[in-house]
């Protein structure tokens, strides 16, 4: 087993810098500064694409995360390039929180404010005060959390509401993309706000900001996680009630598998992470109904419908190989180990792009790349593929401590 585990974490740490190295290498702007906002499948660069706030955040999380694991001073570097890129273009100086997007030269470009857009600030500018301790990135952190209580918190029935218009007034359209319902709540961008206070309580012991924690991993054992099936139901309207059939989303079932039980341990309620440890596993073996025999995680599934979405996209693969490695550790059920190493098998032997360097967006079922989709976009990001190598190399280091 030990060799097993080294021997995973060794690839990961190879897999870490390949993904950083090509990030590094292809997407800054030396022109307009930041990064570019799309390079296509085939390494194409389109210099005068908008830049998109989600991932600008995300690569300020993922060079944060990467040096607080290595103290690599390259990956700091890029990171604070980041952190200078969104404090200067992405925050609204005016109305407060982050525009969805800026234009390349940096001017604001769609001025909406998505909640789920704030939630992925508020956790890399808390990651990056992590590896920098710029004081200035913790204010920025705490500034924008706040307005995400005053403008989108729900007084009436708890949670918090998807968009609203530059200047804090009700949105029409309230959808992350055109695949989204236009529900007032979702559990996407409650999945992603957990996680940024989580972050931010990392810095920031806030008796409040615990309280908000407490409250949306509430809402996700009573209202998003379905206590039948154990998956998460995706759409809500403001009471809770859902809407929008019976999508199953196999990627964010293994995420919020793993996240919902960290943010628990992370505020320190030994009461609540026993409770959520249960419902974590319960929700990992719904996650694994999605799993091909080829050890790859399907994307979607029309439970009214019948339909499967017959493709296996790269951030859910990389949340597989962390959820099921976490119900590993909870359970001691070898089943969950064996599920994430061949989710990295998968990775490896379908993922990659060997000849242009980072991951697909994902493969169909015969395993061509879906050449249509960006490796650098709005939703093409270092996140979940970097964060899976680090998460994981960080656990097994543990567990080899925890052994000596």
């Amino acid at each position: 087993m030990n060799e097993k585990l080294a021997e995973y974490k060794r690839e990961l740490e190879n897999e870490l810098h390949e993904i950083l190295s090509w990030w590094m290498q292809m997407t800054i702007d030396e022109s307009h500064g930041g990064f570019v906002g799309k390079i296509d499948h085939d390494n194409k660069i389109y210099p005068e694409a908008a830049k998109g706030s989600v991932l600008n955040s995300r690569i300020l999380w993922s060079f944060s995360s990467a040096y607080n694991l290595t103290k690599e001073r390259e990956y700091l570097k890029i990171a604070e390039r980041a952190f200078h890129y969104m404090a200067e273009h992405f925050i609204d100086k005016e109305f407060g929180g982050v525009y969805w997007s800026v234009d390349f030269t940096g001017k604001p470009f769609d001025t909406k404010k998505q909640i789920y857009a704030l939630a992925f600030a508020v956790y890399a500018l808390s990651e990056f005060y992590l590896a920098s301790k710029n004081e200035n990135a913790k204010k920025i952190a705490v500034y924008v959390y706040n307005d995400i209580l005053t403008h989108s918190y729900d007084e009436k029935f708890g949670g918090y509401i998807e968009a609203f218009t530059r200047e804090w007034k009700q949105a029409t359209d309230l959808r992350l993309s055109e695949k989204d319902a236009n529900e007032k709540k979702s559990m996407n961008t409650h999945l992603h706000l957990l996680e940024a206070f989580s972050n931010l309580y990392r810095i920031w012991k806030d008796g409040s900001l615990k309280q908000r924690i407490v409250e949306i991993i509430r809402i996700f054992l009573d209202h998003i996680v379905d206590s039948k099936t154990g998956h998460l139901i995706l759409f809500f309207d403001d009471a809770w009630n859902r809407q929008a059939g019976n999508v199953i989303s196999y990627g964010h079932d293994i995420e919020a598998a793993w996240l919902i039980e960290e943010s628990a341990v992370t505020i320190g309620d030994d009461l609540l992470t026993e409770e959520v440890k249960d419902h974590s596993v319960h929700i990992a073996q719904a996650a694994a109904k999605g799993l091909d025999g080829d050890g790859g995680l399907w994307y979607e599934f029309d439970a009214i419908q019948q339909h499967l979405t017959r493709e296996k996209h790269s951030w859910p693969q990389a949340e597989a190989m962390v959820g099921f490695f976490n119900a590993w550790q909870t359970t001691g059920d070898d089943k969950f180990l064996k599920r994430s190493l061949q989710s990295w098998t998968f990775v490896k032997e379908h993922m990659l792009d060997k000849k242009l360097g980072e991951w697909y967006w994902g493969v169909d079922a015969g395993y061509l790349p879906l050449k249509d989709e960006d490796k650098v976009g709005t939703w093409k990001c270092p996140y979940h593929n970097s964060r899976a190598c680090i998460e994981i190399i960080r656990r097994i280091d543990n567990i080899f401590r925890e052994k000596k």
